[in-house]
C-alpha cells in the first residue's frame, strides 16, 4: 500500500468519529480550565486513550498526558495538542458557551473560556488517535500523542520536558502540532521556516522622587520619565531593526501614582516584544535596556531601573524538508484547500518539545471560520472587523468542517512517515 492511498483508507471512518467528537468538543468547550488546572480535561483525554488501546502516562509536568501506540517497526511520530483555556468571559451566545469561573494563580476569581481553540486541538488529536488505533493494519511504527498543559503561560511544554518527557517517549523521528486560526474552515495552511514569533514580556520599574503636585521642582517625576521611555521605544523597530526582519514592540501597561496632586516615586511599564530570529530578539531587548537606562540618567533618577523578563516563548521555525513532505501529503489529500500559511505574529511553546527531543518539526494552521462568512467579509474588505480572532470573547470556530479538517490533517501528516 502506498503512502498516498493510506490516508484515504484510514479516514474512510472519519464519519464514525464525527458524532462523539462533536459531543466531546461541546462538553470541553463548556468546561474550560485555566493553565495548570486542566484536571477534568486530562482525565477525559486519558480515558479515551486507554479505551483506544494506548499506553497512557498522565500527570506529566503537572497535568500533561502522553499516549503511546507501538505498532511494529518503523518511524516514531509525535502529535501534540494543548489543553488550557483563558481568563476570558465568553460572549458567543452558543448553546454550549462557557459560564465557568475559576481562581487564577494570583488568587482572583476570573471567567474562563476556550477563546484560543485548544478545545479544537484536543478533540482533533483524540479523533486522529482513534482512527490510527482502529487501522493499525495500514501503518507501522510508533505513534506518540501528547496533550500539553499551560501553553498560554509558555511553560507547559518546558515542564513536561523537565518531568522526564524525553525518557518517557524514547527516540522520536518527527513532531507535529497545529492551531485553529481565523481562516476559512476546511482549509489547512503550511509554511516553511519561521511561522510563529518568539515572545518576550518585560516588566520595567523606573524610580523617581515623590512630591506634592504643586511642587514639581522637588520631584523626579516618574510619569514624565515613563512617557519619554514610551516615545523613545517607538524608534527601536523603525530605526534599529532591518526592514527585512519583522519585529513588534508594544508597551501594553503603565502604572504610576494614585492621585492627581501627588507625584509618585516610581512607575512600572510592561512591554512585549515579538521577533522571528535570535539576532533580532537580542537587538530589541538590548535596545530596551539601553534606552530605559539612558532616560533614567537623563531624568536624574535616584536609582537604577529594574528589568524582569517573563512569559517568554521560543520562536516556531518549521524544518524545510519536513514541511515540504507534509505540504505534499496535504496537497494530495486536501487539494486546493491546502494553502500557504502567512507568517503569524502569535507565539507558542510547542517547539520546546522537539528541541528537547532533538527532532525536526512542522506546525500548521487550520481554518475555523464559516467559509461563506469569511468570503463575505473578505469581499467587503472587512475581515479584520467582522471575523473574531483568537483570544476574543466572540471566538467560536464552527464545528464542521473544522473538526474533520483538523483530524484529517493530523492523520495525513502522521501517515506520511508511518504508512
Amino acid at each position: 500500500m502506498t503512502a498516498r492511498s493510506a490516508p484515504l483508507d484510514v479516514l474512510a471512518d472519519l464519519e464514525g468519529t464525527r458524532a462523539w467528537q462533536e459531543s466531546f468538543y461541546e462538553d470541553l468547550h463548556q468546561h474550560p480550565e485555566l493553565s495548570h488546572q486542566e484536571h477534568r480535561t486530562a482525565g477525559a483525554v486519558a480515558q479515551r486513550l486507554r479505551d483506544a488501546g494506548y499506553e497512557v502516562t498522565d500527570g506529566v509536568g503537572g497535568t500533561g498526558v502522553v499516549g503511546m501506540l507501538r505498532n511494529g517497526v518503523g518511524a516514531s511520530v509525535l502529535l501534540r495538542a494543548d489543553m488550557d483555556a483563558l481568563p476570558v468571559e465568553e460572549a458567543t451566545g452558543l448553546p454550549y458557551a462557557s459560564t465557568v469561573t475559576a481562581t487564577d494563580l494570583s488568587g482572583a476569581e476570573v471567567p474562563v473560556m476556550h477563546a484560543c481553540g485548544h478545545d479544537v486541538h484536543v478533540t482533533c488529536l483524540l479523533g486522529a488517535a482513534a482512527l490510527l488505533a482502529n487501522h493499525q493494519d495500514q501503518w507501522t511504527g510508533t505513534l506518540v500523542v501528547l496533550f500539553q498543559p499551560a501553553e498560554e503561560l509558555g511553560d507547559g511544554a518546558r515542564r513536561m520536558v523537565e518531568d522526564s518527557l524525553v525518557r518517557l517517549v524514547g527516540p522520536v523521528d518527527v513532531a507535529f502540532a497545529q492551531h485553529v486560526l481565523p481562516m476559512p474552515s476546511g482549509t489547512v495552511g503550511t509554511r516553511s521556516g519561521a511561522v510563529l514569533s518568539a515572545a518576550d514580556s518585560m516588566r520595567v520599574t523606573v524610580h523617581g522622587r515623590g512630591s506634592h503636585g504643586s511642587m514639581p521642582q522637588a520631584s523626579v517625576d516618574p510619569v514624565v520619565l515613563a512617557a519619554m521611555i514610551v516615545v523613545r521605544l517607538q524608534t527601536v523597530v523603525s530605526r534599529e531593526v532591518a526592514p527585512t526582519s519583522p519585529a513588534v514592540l508594544t508597551v501594553g501597561s503603565i502604572r504610576a501614582g494614585s492621585k492627581s496632586n501627588v507625584i509618585d516615586d516610581h512607575a512600572v511599564l510592561e512591554l512585549n516584544v515579538r521577533s522571528y530570529d535570535e539576532g533580532t530578539r537580542s537587538t530589541v531587548l538590548d535596545a530596551v535596556r539601553r534606552i530605559v537606562t539612558a532616560e533614567c540618567q537623563a531624568s536624574g533618577s535616584p536609582s537604577e531601573p529594574e528589568f524582569e523578563l517573563f512569559d517568554r516563548f521560543p520562536p516556531t521555525v518549521n524544518d524545510p524538508a519536513t514541511t515540504a513532505r507534509v505540504r505534499a501529503a496535504f496537497a494530495d489529500y486536501f487539494g486546493p484547500d491546502a494553502q500557504e500559511l502567512e507568517l503569524q505574529s502569535a507565539s507558542e511553546d510547542f517547539s520546546d518539545i522537539p528541541h528537547a527531543l532533538g527532532v525536526p518539526y512542522s506546525y500548521w494552521g487550520i481554518g475555523g471560520v464559516d467559509a461563506e462568512a469569511y468570503r463575505t467579509a473578505a469581499a467587503g474588505g472587512r475581515v479584520a472587523q467582522d471575523i473574531p480572532v483568537n483570544h476574543s470573547p466572540l471566538f467560536a470556530p464552527v464545528l464542521q468542517p473544522t473538526l474533520d479538517t483538523g483530524t484529517s490533517a493530523l492523520v495525513v501528516a502522521a501517515l506520511a512517515w508511518l504508512a
